[in-house]
């Protein structure tokens, strides 16, 4: 990792984020699924918005949104759209002022989004929300699904599995844009490889009806 040393911490409670940049920066600190809300984007994906649902009712949901007025609007429709907001854990970054790298100027108010921050301020703030001691161990290694797997069910890398792939995303409520790739550490929150593979059996008897 660029700032701190050490592994990274896994995590089972999958988190959303802003955009790319700051799922970039919070990879350097956490093992696990991060999802991107696209910023704005959020309110009109539909599809997002049920794939938040979806993961908080199973492990919960972190959210970690910039601390700018724009950030919190976020924050605030993620959880208004929640049927249990007891499922969710606000982890907030704190106020520092300057301009990110990649930009040629600071934002509108000024403050450092997600992907400015430090990681050794990153971590201290998932410790305030008291995620690190509160995190569920990670699935032994029987209990993930693989790459592997999603080819032998014939989800990538064959002919069809774009085609078949998209009618497992529409049955199971999930995003039609999901790749292969991006589909994967969501059903490892979601499910365990015995689940999935029972979920398979069942997805295959409704399409050969």
């Amino acid at each position: 990792m660029s700032e701190t040393q050490g592994e990274k911490i896994k995590l089972l409670v999958p988190i959303v984020v802003e955009g790319k940049y700051d799922r970039m920066r919070l990879q350097e600190l956490i093992d696990g699924t991060i999802i991107e809300t696209g910023g704005f984007g959020i309110f009109t994906d539909p599809e997002k918005l049920e794939l938040l649902r979806q993961l908080a009712e199973k492990e919960g949901l972190i959210i970690l949104t910039d601390s700018d007025r724009a950030g919190f609007r976020i924050r605030h429709y993620i959880r208004s759209a929640m049927p249990d907001v007891s499922r969710l854990i606000n982890v907030y970054i704190p106020d520092i002022f300057g301009k990110e790298r990649r930009k040629n100027a600071p934002s509108k108010e000024g403050k450092l989004g997600v992907e400015g921050i430090p990681v050794g301020l990153l971590k201290k703030a998932f410790e305030k929300a008291g995620v690190m001691g509160d995190s569920k161990p990670a699935k032994a290694d029987d209990e993930l699904i693989t790459k592997a797997d999603l080819y032998l069910l014939g989800l990538s890398g064959t002919d069809d599995a774009a085609v078949r792939r998209a009618a497992l995303l529409k049955k199971l409520s999930l995003p039609s844009r999901l790749t292969a790739k991006g589909l994967l550490p969501v059903l490892n929150t979601l499910y365990t490889r015995e689940e999935f593979y029972q979920l398979m059996e069942r997805f295959d008897q409704t399409c050969d009806q």
